[in-house]
């Protein structure tokens, strides 16, 4: 469902693309949240005080993520399904593996994340939607930097 009466200099159907694609990246942020949040809980070994408060940053700053990121989808004047999470490629398990597996799945959420935002940048910087392409830019460089500093642990 659309609002009409948006009227911020972005057309409706540029609107909608680019909110369909943030929802993706949305559900992608939430996946990498959720199992975040689970190796938090999980993390066992020698490294687990380091590995769970880092854990707890990350799902911590995951977490206000996905607020901004649905708080950008209703401006732009899209309504969240009640089913936006089940849309993440992110695989959840019961599994639990071990540290540096945990560190290898979450580099790859990461990943993950990151293409999603990169599918809708150009969208946004298309449609002259500097606010939607400030959120992209400043997310794309967390993740970067996310997935940088957990390479390093297993190197």
């Amino acid at each position: 469902m659309y609002m009409t009466s948006i009227n911020i200099g972005i057309s409706e159907d540029a609107r909608k693309q680019i909110s369909d694609e943030l929802l993706i990246f949305l559900s992608e942020t939430y996946g990498l949240y959720a199992k975040t949040h689970n190796f938090h809980w999980n993390v066992t070994g020698p490294e687990f005080d380091a590995l769970h408060k880092m854990f707890e940053t990350h799902y911590n700053e995951l977490w206000t993520a996905t607020d901004d990121i649905a708080e950008r989808i209703r401006a732009l004047g899209q309504f969240i399904p009640g089913d936006y999470a089940a849309k993440t490629t992110i695989t959840l398990s019961n599994d639990v593996p071990v540290a540096h597996q945990m560190i290898q799945q979450l580099i790859d959420g990461h990943e993950t994340v990151l293409r999603a935002a990169r599918t809708v940048l150009p969208l946004a910087q298309q449609a002259g939607d500097e606010v939607t392409v400030g959120l992209l830019v400043d997310r794309m460089g967390i993740h970067e930097k996310t997935a940088w500093m957990l390479r390093s642990l297993l190197e």
